[in-house]
């Protein structure tokens, strides 16, 4: 039994299974009237707290430092920001009749995402790759996320007719104004919240569950999971692996072409094939309409748990030193 246990630790990330039990309870007793209204405000508040704590924990000095290796940097960037958006606007030529519009707009939203960076810098320590890169690039992809991404967000998913139904008040006082404050503030309170991590760690799952609630639970009440079946589900997984394999074949095989050695070219694959569920979701909340919300969070989740299991394999494939080829191919 414990060896079991252990083993589906492994494999399952833990917030994703509180998440889907979140979803499922949205389902089964989604909120109504008052109660809709007080856990949309609770929500908006414990997005504007994180985002602050974001600010406050994220050494502005180490980020600088950290831009020096400008080659792995520059390929984690152009991985998160460029090659990453690409696939997902080719995903919008799939027909509706194969994956409906909100799951589309789902996998684009993903595209536009920043890097995961607890993930990123565990999985890069594992296969022994460059951490310090890891931290910095995934850092510094988070911080010009909470830019970057509402204005790509704007940009391309308006033209794309996706359904964005956040506004640049509610994107500057809901994202960028906490970090910003956060930021500023980080001289004084940063170390203190560096040494709670239970603060950031509570607040990261609160908010994530919460939109995720709130989200489902209009969306259930509005119809939106009507159409939603086994069918559609499979189809999302495929799509979502087959964006993952693109990915850590397109930054492996670039960390080669930009001439990094082995432990950068670790930690370019781990942080420039990831997106952050972290951000996502409560971001989603408030770039998009509730309902839509609701669409656009089914491929985060699905993204997040097949980066997590299919990294944890690469992961040690890359710490026993097994050769380039066998790296981001299946095993036989």
């Amino acid at each position: 039994m414990r060896v079991a246990w252990t083993a589906v630790k492994k494999w399952v990330d833990p917030l994703v299974v509180m998440i889907v039990a979140v979803f499922v309870l949205g389902l089964l007793l989604p909120a109504t009237g008052a109660v809709a209204t007080g856990v949309d405000r609770v929500s908006t508040v414990a997005v504007v707290l994180l985002f602050f704590l974001y600010g406050a924990r994220m050494s502005t000095t180490e980020v600088w430092a950290g831009l020096r290796n400008w080659r792995l940097q520059g390929g984690m960037f152009a991985a998160t920001y460029l090659l990453f958006p690409l696939l997902g606007i080719a995903v919008q030529l799939l027909p509706e009749s194969v994956l409906p519009g909100d799951l589309q707009t789902g996998l684009l939203y993903l595209s536009l995402l920043p890097s995961t960076i607890q993930s990123s810098v565990v999985f890069t320590s594992i296969a022994r790759g460059n951490i310090a890169g890891a931290i910095c690039g995934a850092t510094v992809s988070n911080v010009l996320g909470i830019v970057l991404t509402p204005l790509l967000v704007g940009l391309i998913m308006s033209r794309a007719g996706g359904p964005v139904g956040g506004s640049a008040g509610s994107t500057l006082l809901q994202l960028l104004l906490p970090f910003v404050v956060g930021q500023l503030l980080q001289p004084k309170i940063g170390n203190w919240v560096r040494s709670h991590r239970i603060v950031t760690l509570l607040t990261d799952r609160g908010t994530i569950l919460l939109v995720a609630y709130s989200s489902v639970s209009e969306a259930q009440v509005s119809g939106v999971w009507d159409g939603l079946t086994v069918g559609v589900l499979v189809v999302l997984v495929v799509v979502c692996a087959l964006l993952l394999a693109a990915m850590l074949s397109l930054t492996w095989t670039g960390g080669r072409l930009l001439g990094l050695d082995r432990a950068d070219r670790i930690a370019l694959l781990m942080c420039g094939s990831k997106k952050s569920l972290a951000t996502g979701l409560p971001m989603a909340s408030v770039l998009f309409g509730p309902v839509a919300a609701a669409g656009v969070a089914l491929p985060v989740i699905v993204f997040h748990q097949l980066q997590l299991a299919t990294c944890a394999v690469i992961a040690r494939r890359l710490a026993a030193g097994e050769p380039d080829a066998a790296v981001v191919a299946p095993r036989a």
